[in-house]
């Protein structure tokens, strides 16, 4: 994973805004790509897990120090 710090914020949100209106894509389309990305997944046997609560402890650890970090 990669950290940033942006720090002009006007300019991102600027590029954000004309970024989502060029590549306008209706829902239909959306979820036919991540089905389709989910059938790959599968395919190359990511996903679904043989134990569905495996690195649960993890994602809790990574949700709270999100978490804390919101009440700030």
């Amino acid at each position: 994973m990669v950290n940033i710090m942006i720090k002009n914020c006007d300019i991102y949100k600027d590029f954000h805004k004309k970024y989502y209106k060029s590549n306008n894509i209706s829902y239909k389309k959306k979820l036919k790509i991540f089905e389709g990305l989910w059938a790959e997944a599968v395919s190359l046997k990511v996903f679904p897990g043989e134990d569905p609560l495996e690195g649960i402890e993890s994602d809790i650890k990574i949700a709270r120090i999100l978490n804390l970090g919101r009440k700030k």
